[in-house]
């Protein structure tokens, strides 16, 4: 039986289910005590005065069950670009092609926007990922490495230049 769901534009009302996708990524991804972000903050920093994000949520019967949230980018080589930070569905409606119509509308909305470039990280495990990403055509770079500072590491940086 075919799942019929909808997919549409997150309200501030989505967050609280839209955090419980964030952290059961996270404990997919073996990090589930990394997620510090609460839903205040998902509220404040998506539907403030200035929108960090977008996010687009899928529903069946009233129930979120998947999203994908993504942010505004600029290359210096392209121009505008969009960052999509995470495709989430919940694991028990995997498969009925919600993530791919979450996909679709991201890919979508940026084309819309003119932007020159969408792009996202893979765990370099997740290879059903990987899989689904490069059946829609996206390229899988292997000659790059994603660095980070979390606020810590940013404060030793900070306090060894002064």
């Amino acid at each position: 039986m075919k799942t019929s769901f909808s997919i549409r534009k997150a309200k501030a009302s989505d967050m609280s289910a839209v955090l419980n996708l964030i952290q059961e990524l996270a404990t997919f991804e073996k990090e589930p005590e990394a997620v510090i972000v609460t839903e205040e903050d998902l509220i404040k920093h998506g539907f403030g005065k200035v929108s960090l994000f977008t996010c687009f949520v899928a529903e069946v019967d009233n129930q979120i069950v998947g999203m994908a949230l993504g942010y505004p980018r600029y290359s210096t080589w392209k121009g505008p670009t969009l960052h999509l930070e995470d495709l989430i569905v919940t694991d028990s409606f995997k498969g009925k092609g919600i993530g791919k119509a979450l996909f679709s509308t991201f890919i979508r909305f940026g084309y819309k926007q003119g932007v020159k470039r969408i792009e996202w990280a893979v765990l370099d495990w997740n290879s059903s990922a990987i899989d689904f990403y490069i059946r829609q055509g996206a390229s899988i770079l292997n000659d790059w490495r994603v660095a980070q500072m979390d606020p810590k590491a940013m404060h030793q940086f900070i306090s060894k230049t002064q």
